[in-house]
């Protein structure tokens, strides 16, 4: 088997074959492990790696699917960043003071892939604690310049075709940023969709769970597998379930707005240009309608409400790992010193902004099916380097779904995203969205630019 399925078929087609016995899931293991084996010492995208539990999973999942059983990941091999509680693996978090820590469970987010029948090889490697500081994993694009920021090792597994998909985090752009610097999609779903039980904390109000993918085509079917269900979430269960909500109305054209935001001076020059063109080619199309209008005045000051918040809440959960400073990285310790000196009173107001931010936002969306914008100001930054303001730490602190597209290229031939968001809950409007664009040609299928020449045998 070619090592390259996981750029060439989607996980619903990967499951047909299963069914079919085109190959079976024991075959699928042994291509994530040759892709690890092969790769892995050059771009250390994994904390741990477990081929022999990767093997039992995988035969298991054959009997399985021998017995008639089905499920939306059923022998798929899925990564897992090193912040998600597992029974099987340490999780360490990216930091020597959890070194070795078993925790003994599963969070909730791995329940459910395990209850959709996916095969957990191992961890993906995430910054200290999920913050700035970058651990050991590369850039495969070009080494020099960073991944990304706290999810990046689960980004570059699925860039190299480790595994189809693997799970993330992102609190500020750790899902967006390694999705568009890594040439791979990434998918921020609407806030509290996906369960945070028995996963790292840092930003109540913040923290959102989503994943990266080889295919677009998948985005609709992780997301399914993961998401909460049921009447004991009912906003976003009405929500998500309202067809008409979910669905660009068969009578009307599909309403886009170009957002280019606050952050769009810092972005260079070729980067604007990359995504006005796209918008053109958007508005050519005699089903889009594109918008330009002003975002709300409010949203101007999205980065300081989120640097009150993200700084206040990491001074509080990290309080006694800032008492053991040597072990704890400057960029840390200074996030955690700058959050010790807000006041709570400041504190508690910018909850207060986010939390109208909020809802202005959902009144706003609701004029419109999408909402564009660059993912990142431009391709990947050397490592150590900040990276340029962008906009989507603006959807994280607004709730907002979004999905990162490979979409664009820099002149060195690099990547970085398009974003792509819709209102709070309309995270299916969302992908049918994606899935329209794909039919049309403006979107690819995969990942762009392919690293699929890394892992060809």
């Amino acid at each position: 088997m070619k090592n390259t399925i996981f750029f060439e078929k989607t996980i619903g087609a990967i499951i047909d074959g299963y069914r079919t016995k085109e190959f079976s899931p024991e075959e699928i293991a042994q291509v994530c492990i040759a892709n690890f084996q092969k790769l892995e010492s050059r771009f250390q995208a994994w904390e741990c790696f477990a081929a022999d539990k990767l093997l039992s999973q995988a035969r298991n999942a054959a009997e399985f699917i021998a017995k008639g059983g089905q499920g939306d990941l059923v022998g798929i091999p899925v990564g897992v960043k090193d912040i998600f509680n597992t029974a099987d693996f340490p999780t360490q978090m990216g930091s020597p003071l959890w070194k070795d820590f078993t925790p003994g469970n599963d969070a909730r987010a791995v329940f459910n892939l395990k209850r959709a029948g996916a095969l957990i090889p191992g961890k993906t490697v995430t910054a200290e604690f999920a913050v700035h500081t970058l651990n050991q994993t590369l850039n495969p694009h070009d080494v020099s310049l960073t991944p990304g920021t706290s999810s990046s090792g689960s980004a570059v597994a699925v860039a190299l075709g480790m595994v189809p998909v693997a799970i993330g985090t992102q609190t500020a752009g750790s899902i967006v940023r390694p999705a568009s610097f890594c040439g791979v999609y990434g998918c921020k779903p609407s806030f509290g969709t996906i369960p945070r039980t028995g996963s790292l904390k840092t930003t109540d109000s913040l923290d959102t769970v989503g994943f990266f993918t080889a295919r677009n085509q998948d985005l609709r079917r992780v997301f399914d597998a993961l998401r909460v269900h049921g009447r004991n979430y009912p906003l976003s269960d009405a929500a998500l379930n309202d067809v008409a909500r979910q669905n660009c109305p068969a009578d009307r054209s599909w309403r886009v707005l170009f957002a280019r935001t606050s952050t769009w001076p810092a972005a260079p020059a070729y980067a604007r240009e990359a995504l006005e063109e796209f918008m053109k080619k958007l508005s050519g199309q005699k089903n889009i309608e594109v918008f330009e209008t002003d975002l709300p005045a409010e949203i101007s000051r999205a980065h300081k409400i989120h640097e009150t918040i993200y700084n206040k809440s990491l001074s509080y959960y990290f309080k006694h790992e800032f008492q053991k400073a040597e072990f704890v990285s400057p960029i840390m310790n200074e996030l955690i010193g700058r959050g010790q000196a807000i006041a709570t009173p400041d504190y508690h107001q910018a909850l207060d902004s986010q939390t109208a931010l909020i809802s202005l936002f959902d009144e706003f969306m609701a004029d419109y099916d999408i909402l564009i914008s660059l993912s990142t100001a431009g391709e990947a930054p050397l490592r150590h380097e900040l990276e340029l303001p962008d906009p989507a730490l603006i959807w994280t602190l607004t709730h907002l779904p979004v999905v990162s597209a490979p979409v664009f290229v820099s002149p060195l031939k690099r990547p970085f995203g398009l974003q792509l968001a819709a209102r709070k809950y309309n995270d299916y409007l969302l992908f049918n969205f994606i899935d329209y664009l794909t039919d049309l040609g403006l979107l690819p299928a995969g990942s762009q630019p392919s690293l699929k020449d890394l892992s060809a045998v």
